[in-house]
Order: C-alpha cells, then structure tokens, then sequence
C-alpha cells in the first residue's frame, strides 16, 4: 500500500485509489488500509479505479514534461470535446443535470479560479456574454472568499481548478453554495475535492499534468468553457440560425489547427533563443487577445523568469509605456478582426519608443510584417 498527494506518483504500481477527505485519518499497513473520520469512527470509503494510462506520467523522449504536455494539447482539446458530443454533432453535458428552465432563469454567473484558471475563465466571460447573453463576473477565489459577493440561488458558480484541490477557490466555492448558488466545478483530476463538493463537474480530459506551469490545463479549460457557452446559447435561443452547427464545427477542427501552430516549433525556438536575455518583456492585446495576453506574460515570467507584464493595449498611453525602452520586447498579440488596426496602432505607439516588436496574429494579416520585426501566424477560427 501507498499513500501520496497526487495520483500520478504512484500510477506505476497501483490502479485502485482511495481518496481522502479532510479531516480523516489513514492507518496504513502493508495489508490494510483504515480510513477514521475525526469522531475515531471507521468509515467504509469506495475504490477509485484509475483509467489512466501509466505512459502518460513518463516524457516519452522529451526534454521535459512542459515540452511532452504542450504537445499534448491536440488530444486533451480533441478529448475534452468528443466526449460531449453525440452521433449528431450535439454538445451532451452530461453530468450537469440542469433544466432548461434553470438555465433560462440564471441572472448571472460568477466564474471563480485562480492564475492560470482564472485567465481561461476570462475568456469564457467573454464567449458566455457573447453567445449566451448571461452577465458574467470573474473574481480570483482568494478575493472572493474574503468579501460579501452578491450572490443567490439566480447565480450560476463555475469553479475552474486544474487539480481541483486549489484551498482558495474551494472555500470560494463553499462559500457561493453557503449562498445557495448551484455550483459547477470545472476541473481535470478525477474524485477530487472540488469534483467532489461541486452539484455537478465536467471534466476537461486533459490527462495527469505534471509540468509546474499548467499547459494543455489551460487549453482545455478554454474548450470546457466554449462548450458550456454554446450549449447554454443553445438552450437559451441566442444563436442565429446555423450558428450551432458553425460553432461545433470549428471547435472539432481545433486540434487540428493547433497542430499546425506547433509544427512552426523551429521559427519560434530560433527566436527564443535571439530574446534570451531580455530583461523586460511586455504583451498586449485587446479583448480576447488581452486576456491570452496575461496568460502569456504569467508563463514568461513564470518559466524563464524574466520580468513581463500585460496590458490592455489600449492602456498603454496612460502609463506603461513609459517604461517601453529601446530594445525592449513587446508581444502584440492580433486575431480579433475587428480590433486589428487598433490593435497595430498600439503596436506603432510602443515602437516609436524604440520597442522591438512580436507579433501574433491569423494566417493572412502578412501585413503585420510592415510593423513588427518578427511574427508567428495561427490558423484561423472563430
């Protein structure tokens, strides 16, 4: 017998799981295994099967497992999104058992995480408003636990959490269900205690995540919250007609585009390699754009260590861009089609200050070119 803090650590020799609650006490031998709750009586605990395959926890020829797992977001995203779908092309999320009329009434939906989650659930602020027509806030958990949020049972709360274990967005969640908000957990890790207090969970299939900056996490969170966006759309009568089917159409066709993006590895490595040294690096964007932009600053600073900071770019005259000096690296990030030119002249804005420019943006915006010094291109989708 075995006793660990994750699944992953001991995947090699044990497929039968216990999970733990808090509170509990374990008495472990080498024949048995005892589970106390804090009044000292036993209590009888089912067995969690793990399905995963053992591989996953080995780098398979990689250099490291934040190589493997970028890697791997092709499958968790195909994944997460076949699983919800039936032999129609309809999006099925089973599991979280909640009525049309329900989904109808909700008022507002607060989404709660923290780094990495809560941008993912930045984005899905956006594409909920914008399909769905429901207000939605997004509050980072260690904030919301520790104010007086206007919340009811008209609320929906999503907890997003990679593990599903993260102390501040759990105690935000019984916080919200203190308040009577039907909570959603929004996680990847099986049985675990936000699964578990959650009224329903749905899964982002992205498989045991190793890497200490979450990759393919955070890329099947966004699936996870494209998906409920477009069903609640849906259910609620706020889609054109053939909008749906569109819709679910380019979400199947993501692993594939992302694919493409990674087979352009070399460009990219060539030009890390050039900004090694930098000191400073700044990313901007706007709307969806500026909420990938803080994710990638947060896995900049996090990873290389380097000092990096994300602005709307619309806010950089209004301050930051004093701090733009000759050399330094600003990431302008350009797939929303209606912002582009804006987002260009905030791009000549900080170049004029003697940046040196990277831009991101969709495969046939070539003219980019003229504004920044090197570019990475992405497939377009919706």
């Amino acid at each position: 017998n075995f006793i660990a803090s994750d699944i992953p650590a001991i995947l090699k020799h044990v497929r039968k799981i216990y999970l733990i609650e808090n509170n509990e006490t374990v008495v472990l031998t080498a024949s048995s295994v005892k589970i106390y709750n804090a009044e000292r009586r036993e209590v009888h605990r089912e067995v969690f099967n793990v399905t995963w395959d053992a591989d996953a926890a080995e780098k398979e020829g990689y250099d490291h497992f934040m190589l493997k797992e970028i890697h791997e977001q092709p499958k968790g995203i195909r994944n997460t999104i076949t699983r919800r779908m039936d032999e129609e092309g309809n999006i099925v999320l089973d599991g979280i058992r909640m009525t049309k009329e329900e989904i109808e009434n909700f008022n507002k939906v607060y989404i709660v995480a923290c780094g990495t989650a809560y941008h993912a659930g930045l984005i899905g602020k956006t594409v909920i408003e914008k399909l769905a027509g429901i207000s939605v806030e997004v509050d980072v958990a260690s904030e919301f636990r520790y104010r007086d949020p206007f919340v009811d049972e008209n609320t929906l709360f999503i907890a997003i959490s990679q593990s599903g274990e993260t102390a501040d967005t759990l105690a935000a969640l019984r916080l919200a269900r203190s308040k009577g908000c039907p909570v959603i957990g929004l996680c990847n890790v099986l049985g675990s205690s936000i699964a578990r207090e959650a009224d329903a969970t749905m899964y982002t299939w992205a498989g045991p995540e190793i890497s200490v900056a979450t990759t393919k996490a955070y890329s099947t969170q966004l699936a996870a919250c494209y998906l409920l966006a477009t069903e609640f759309a849906r259910v609620r009568g706020t889609l054109a007609d053939g909008q749906y089917e569109h819709l679910v159409t380019e979400l199947e066709a993501l692993p594939e585009k992302i694919e493409k993006t990674l087979a352009d590895k070399e460009r990219i490595q060539w030009f890390a390699s050039k900004y090694a040294n930098a000191k400073d690096a700044f990313f901007i964007g706007r709307g969806l754009d500026y909420a990938v932009a803080l994710e990638g600053s947060l896995k900049f600073k996090e990873i290389s260590y380097i000092h990096s900071e994300a602005f709307a770019a619309g806010e950089m005259k209004h301050g930051p861009i004093s701090l733009v000096e000759n050399g330094t690296l600003v990431v302008g990030i350009l797939t929303q089609p209606d912002l582009f030119e804006k987002s260009v002249s905030n791009m000549v804005e900080v170049k004029s200050r003697g940046a040196f420019l990277m831009g991101l943006t969709t495969y046939g915006n070539y003219s980019i070119e003229d504004t920044a010094g090197f570019t990475v291109y992405v497939p377009k989708t919706d």
